[in-house]
């Protein structure tokens, strides 16, 4: 007697096939392993970052001053004003503000053209600003910036009394560096699963639809289920692979930040297959929309290149304009490479991102739902 058919070999067979024309694709290989690696080699080996200095603003601080004015108006700075004292205390210890700034108001000092007396003088404001040693580099290009408007400010007032605007003090808290790798290398980790989402399943279906491959299969006792899935498998498979190729050589390449080792590289794995099954769901979305192969690269850029460009992948969002910024943060995208930082340099696990991980979810339904109306067999 023969056994009966199985669909769950069926399912495996297809992703082993699957799987094999994969690694035979150019275009796979460069856009989930070549593209990342190659920004990765790049920012790994400049090792600089932008030229936008986050600046931490103290609840209670006084910004009625020409000081801060200065500040505001300088094209470098980022003024950070809405997060509470604490939320800036650990952002400032994680490296996500590269200092934090308190500028005080000195009421009990002499007005300005009064006369001295013999008495000691304050000047009218002390300007406190607390650094991180994990942005150093930020945090000179800051100093460079603060003394110098000081400078420029307390000259002009040389001949008053007293012949000063403001004081500077300054602090540091030392935490662990952050190198440009740790911004750099999660942002390209999401573009090879983007782009593995979505342009390796957009070619695939389509190319399996026109091809008549599909139709093949309906003559057999496959299950469509089957194949769906074992096209996935292949995929989220290859993806993983990549995945684990650029962390593994951020890590010994180029120092990229692996807080708790082992743990941590599992947890970005973890993400990188939901990250992976999510942008799969564009995917689908595409190869259904698509009328022949020529259609595709304009469609799935659509979807993959804002992403691109708004989500982090290269730089913070923080460099957009504020009207921009809201549309960055929504972004599938964004979510991911949030999740990815925060689990490799700042050792939170999964249920820290689980913020990241809920919108995630909700693209994911969202986007399969429209997947399932617009994808076709035939």
């Amino acid at each position: 007697m023969s056994k009966p058919y199985s669909n769950f070999n069926a399912t495996l067979a297809i992703a082993k096939a699957s799987f094999r024309s994969i690694l035979r694709s150019p275009s796979a290989v460069i856009f989930t392993l070549l593209f990342p690696l190659i920004f990765i080699l790049v920012f790994g080996f400049i090792g600089g970052g932008g030229i936008t200095v986050d600046l931490g603003v103290a609840k209670g601080s006084d910004v009625n001053n020409p000081i801060y004015k200065a500040l505001q108006s300088s094209g470098v700075i980022h003024l950070v004003t809405n997060e509470s004292a604490e939320q800036m205390n650990k952002d400032l210890a994680k490296g996500h503000l590269d200092a934090i700034l308190n500028i005080t108001k000195n009421t009990t000092s002499w007005p300005v053209y009064a006369p001295v007396q013999g008495k000691p003088q304050l000047p009218p404001f002390t300007v406190n600003v607390q650094y991180t040693s994990a942005s150093q580099e930020k945090g000179k290009i800051l100093n460079s910036l603060v003394s110098g408007i000081l400078f420029k400010m307390n000259s002009a007032m040389a001949k008053n009394t007293p012949p000063a605007l403001a004081e500077l003090k300054e602090t540091t808290v030392t935490v662990r560096a952050y190198k440009t790798i740790d911004f750099i290398l999660p942002g390209q980790l999401g573009f090879s699963l983007l782009s593995t989402g979505v342009f390796g399943t957009a070619f695939v279906f389509l190319s399996l639809r026109q091809t008549l491959v599909i139709k093949r299969f309906f003559a057999t006792p496959v299950k469509r289920y089957s194949i769906v899935v074992g096209e996935a498998l292949a995929r989220i498979t290859f993806a993983l692979i990549g995945a684990s190729f650029i962390l593994l050589i951020g890590r010994f390449a180029f120092g990229f930040t692996l807080i708790h080792g082992f743990v941590t590289f599992i947890n970005m794995l973890i993400l990188s297959f939901i990250g992976v099954v999510v942008f799969m769901g564009f995917g689908f979305t595409v190869s259904g929309i698509a009328k022949n192969e020529s259609t595709v690269p304009p469609i799935a850029n659509l979807v993959t290149l804002p992403q691109f460009l708004l989500s982090g992948t290269f730089f913070s969002i923080t460099v957009f304009p504020s009207w921009l910024q809201p549309i960055c943060k929504v972004l599938p995208l964004t979510f991911l490479n949030d999740a990815m930082r925060q689990v490799a340099f700042e050792g939170a696990n999964l249920w820290d991102v689980s913020h990241q991980l809920f919108y995630l979810l909700l693209w994911g339904i969202g986007i399969y739902a429209v997947a399932v109306k617009a994808f076709k067999w035939e």
